[in-house]
C-alpha cells in the first residue's frame, strides 16, 4: 500500500489539510494541485477500479478516466466551499460516478460491431440479469448516501476500496483495530436497514 500523505494522522501540525490544499490550488497553486491529487488518486482509484464495466475499462484506463474527473472537478469549483475532508472526496467520488455513467452512455449509443459465429454461447449475464444487478447497485448507493458520513466512510474504506482494519482504523481516527471493526460492523448494519427488505 503506498504511503499517502493524506493517510497520516490529522493531529500531526505539519500535515496540510486537504481542504487548504483544494483552497490552495482553487487559487491557481499547482504545487497544492500536485499534492491533493497525490493524496486522492490512489484511493478514488480503487473506489471506481470495480465499479468500471469491463466495456469501458477495454476503451480507457482506469486511471486516465479518474484523473481526468479529479482534474475537471478541481478546476470547476469556483463556488464550491467543502465544510470538511469527507466532503471535498465525497464530491469528487460523485464526478468518477457521472464520468462513468457518461462512458456508459457513450458505449450504448455505440454498440461494437462483432462478427458472428454460425454457433454463439451466451457467456455474458442475460439482460435481465444485468438489469436486476444495476438495480440492486442503485438501491446500495442510495442507502449509501443516506447513512452519516463516517458510517459511509466506515462502509467505502473496508468494503469498497478493500483497506485492512488498521488502515480503517487509521482513516476514521480510531484507535484500535477492534474499533474500526466494530464501526464497519455498525455502518453495515445502518445500511441494512436503509436497504429495506
Amino acid at each position: 500500500m503506498p504511503d499517502l500523505e493524506g493517510e497520516a494522522p490529522r493531529s500531526d501540525p505539519g500535515i496540510v489539510s486537504s481542504i487548504e490544499l483544494f483552497r490552495r490550488a482553487r487559487r491557481g497553486d499547482q504545487e497544492a494541485l500536485d499534492r491533493l491529487m497525490g493524496r486522492y488518486l490512489p484511493r478514488l482509484f480503487r473506489w471506481a477500479h470495480g465499479r468500471l464495466p469491463k466495456a469501458v475499462r477495454q476503451g480507457q484506463s482506469t486511471g486516465d478516466m479518474v484523473q481526468d474527473a479529479i482534474l475537471r472537478s478541481l478546476r470547476h469549483l469556483d463556488e464550491f466551499d467543502p465544510p470538511h475532508e469527507e466532503a471535498l472526496e465525497g464530491y469528487l467520488r460523485q464526478a468518477i460516478r457521472n464520468r462513468i455513467r457518461d462512458e456508459i452512455r457513450k458505449i450504448g449509443r455505440q454498440p461494437p460491431v462483432v462478427a458472428l459465429d454460425d454457433v454463439v454461447e451466451a457467456t455474458d449475464p442475460s439482460p435481465l440479469a444485468e438489469a436486476l444487478s444495476a438495480e440492486a447497485w442503485e438501491r446500495y448507493e442510495a442507502g449509501l448516501e443516506r447513512l452519516r458520513p463516517h458510517d459511509r466512510n466506515a462502509i467505502l474504506l473496508r468494503v469498497e476500496m478493500g483497506l485492512e482494519y488498521d488502515e480503517v482504523a487509521k482513516q476514521l481516527g480510531r484507535p484500535s483495530v477492534e474499533a474500526a471493526r466494530l464501526a464497519v460492523k455498525r455502518a453495515l448494519g445502518r445500511l441494512m436497514v436503509e436497504l429495506g427488505p
